[in-house]
This record gives C-alpha cells, structure tokens and sequence, in this order.
C-alpha cells in the first residue's frame, strides 16, 4: 500500500493535477476497433471542473463545556445542543475545505458578573451558572485519510476525514430588566476566536447523500468590552459531536486517465519460425551477393554474325551484270586480294515467285558464274572463290518484296 506524506499531499492541493490511488476500478469502457479504452485511476486523477464536488452539510449534537471554574457543576448539567451549517467542496480526493456557521449554547460556571451569568441563581463559592451562545462563521481545511491511505474508491462505504480550522464568534447572553426579568438573549459584545480540530466519519448512502459523525475539540479565546464584565475566565474550551447528513452537488465522483488496452497476442509461435527462415533466407542471399560481387568479372565475347562483303541484285529473269555491278566488283576484288589469306562464298539466288524450277535454276548458276568470272578477270586467284546456288530465298519476305531474293552474295568462308 503506498503511502504518500502528509506534506505532498498537501503540495498536490495546489499544484498537481493528479493523485496516485492504489485501487483499480474500471468503468466506461469504450471499444475502438480492437482497442480498450479505460479509466485507469492507478495513473492518477484529474483535477474536475469548478462546479464538481461541492457538498452542503448540516449538522445537530451536543457539546460539553470546559471553563476554569466549571467543575462546579453537574457534569450532566453542562451538556448542550449545538447545531451547524456548512458548504465545502473537495479540490481532489484527499483535500477539501468548507466554511460554514456554528450555533453553541455553552453552559459554565463564573462569577456574578461575568460573561452569561444567570440572575436568580444560588451561588456556588461565590459562583453561579453562566449559559452563553456562540454564533459566527468558520473554516476548515480538510483531508481524507482513507483516500490518501489506501487509494481513491468510488464505491467505498466509510471514510474517515481530520480537519483543521477556526473562526469567530459572537456572544449572545440573557438580557434582563431593571426589575430582574430575563428579557431574552442579546448580543453581549464578547468578541470570540475559535481554534478547532476534529474529525468525521461518513458512511456514504449513495454518490450524493451520506451520514456522518462529527467528533470535535475547539479553543475560544473571549475578549469582553462591556461594562462590568469580569476578565477571570479568557480562556476555555468546548468538546462536541455531531450528527450530520451530507448532500453532494455537481459530480460527486473524480475523472480519471484513459488508458489503451490492446488484446492479449495469439500465439506467435509460427510467425517467429517464419521471421527466422526470412532471416536465413536473407542471410544466404547476402552471402551469394558478396561472393558474386568478389567473382573476377568474366569476358564473353559476342558472336556476331558478319553481314555479306557485298550483295549484287538483279531485275526479273536477268543474269548479266551492269556498268554499276561491275564497279561494285572491281572494288569487292581489292579488297579480297588485300585479304589474301581470307577465302570468299559466292552464292547465286533467284526468287521462287515467278517462272519455273528450271529456269530459276539456270538464272542462279548464270548469275554466279558471272560474278565468279569477273572477280578471276579482276585479279582475284581461283583459290579464294567458292561458287555456289542455293534453292531457297534470300530473304523470303513474301511476293511483294521477290526484288530482295533475285542476288548473288558475296561473304566470307
């Protein structure tokens, strides 16, 4: 049970919002998907609005007077009611204040002129009984033990409060005729201060109404400016209890923090093998990364396909080469007497689109032949030519481009 000073507890009256309570009520909960939220009065109490936690008390009993020469008289005599009224609010569970009006009769004893002596009354030792009434305003500063103690609890039953306070009276006495007829109770001019501590105990009915017991202990100090009044008894003291009922006003409970309480995790289990295989798989892929990046870099070289040395076409059904063809193949056989330990293809083509097999078939060989020739005319030795036809197409793109398959290539072997 945690056990917070008297002193900051006081220090949170004033400055802190909050008040730690050990027991755990949890009310209003709202559902936000699969969230909780909750009032969590273990995280503290928040201050309430102005208008929160008022009270108005009233109060009946009896008090017992004590007085220097009091013990002149009965014990049973001394007892009188008293009465009172209060208004008070709670600042946070623990600390509160009220301030309020008390009406106590007191009965004494004094001398035959002092304050409240009763005209008519034998004498005691030369004393006689005094009855006096106090009346005026007081204020107190209270604390809740049971709340500081043992936590804020909304439900609970009993509570047990101490204050502390004072005030000031004044002093009705009777007032009497020339003739010696009471003429009932008057302000004396007795100005009084009242020093006080006590405590209740409150046994709650319901939030707004409780019982109460009030036990209290008061100092008074008189002070008499009147004519003829007698300065023996200045200092005297009063024991009181009360019974008291208790109405609350506004919110009679305190607010408190909104937690989030998330559901409880299923079993996590196959997740965590999963996240483990993720971190291996992970793990091998860094090492494969690292060798690769570590591998001396390897030289591929391409293979290109080397397009013809030259291409001679040819128009429909023709073998015979043209002015133009032959300059092609003048400058073709430099190249190849450059390249003399290079060795030549020539393939002769005609398009399978028009004519027959057999004429396609001399068109080919015809058109080799002369390509062949010309080149051996040019100086180009036997020996690097190989001539050649071949059945197919050329390009075989279709009909519309049979120009392309009428040629004869010229390439390296």
């Amino acid at each position: 049970m945690k056990k917070i000073t008297f002193l900051a507890g006081l220090c949170a009256l004033f400055f802190a919002p909050t008040l730690a309570a050990q027991e755990t009520v949890v009310e209003e909960v709202v559902n936000v998907q699969d969230v909780q939220y909750v009032e969590d009065p273990t995280q503290g109490y928040v201050m309430n609005s102005f208008w929160d936690n008022w009270f108005i008390t009233g109060q009946v009993g009896a008090n017992v007077y004590f007085s220097k020469h009091d013990g002149l008289r009965s014990f049973q005599d001394r007892f009188s009611p008293a009465a009172n009224l209060y208004i008070g609010k709670w600042f946070t569970p623990v600390f509160g204040a009220r301030v309020g009006v008390d009406w106590i009769p007191m009965k004494g004893m004094g001398y035959p002129g002092s304050t409240g002596a009763l005209k008519g009354e034998h004498t005691i030792d030369g004393y006689v009984k005094t009855r006096q009434i106090e009346v005026g305003p007081v204020f107190d500063l209270m604390a809740s033990m049971t709340n500081l103690f043992c936590g804020y609890n909304p439900n609970r039953v009993y509570d047990l409060s101490l204050y502390l306070g004072g005030g000031g009276y004044w002093t009705l006495t009777k007032q009497y005729k020339a003739n010696g007829e009471s003429d009932g109770y008057g302000n004396c001019h007795d100005r009084v201060l009242t020093f006080r501590v006590g405590m209740i105990h409150t046994f709650n009915l319901s939030k707004r109404c409780a019982l109460s017991l009030d036990l209290r202990f008061s100092a008074l100090d008189g002070t008499y400016d009147f004519e003829g009044a007698s300065m023996a008894n200045r200092n005297y003291y009063d024991v009181q209890a009360y019974l008291g009922f208790t109405y609350r006003l506004g919110k009679a409970d305190w607010n408190r923090p909104m937690v989030a309480i998330c559901p409880p995790a299923e079993n996590c289990d196959a997740l965590r093998a999963r996240l483990a295989a993720a971190d291996a798989r992970i793990a091998d892929l860094e090492g494969q990364l690292r060798d690769c990046l570590n591998r001396p870099a390897t030289v591929v070289k391409e293979e290109v396909d080397k397009a013809p040395l030259a291409t001679i076409y040819y128009p429909i059904g023709v073998y015979r080469l043209t002015k133009e063809d032959n300059n092609v193949l003048g400058a073709v056989a430099e190249v190849m007497k450059i390249n003399a330990n290079t060795n030549y293809v020539l393939t002769g083509w005609a398009d399978n689109y028009t004519g027959t097999d057999a004429i396609n078939k001399r068109l080919r060989q015809n058109r080799v032949n002369g390509v062949y020739d010309k080149l051996i005319k040019n100086g180009v030795p036997a020996s690097q030519l190989e001539a050649t036809t071949n059945d197919g197409n050329l390009c075989d793109l279709g009909e519309k481009y049979v120009a392309l398959d009428r040629a004869v290539t010229i390439e390296e072997k």
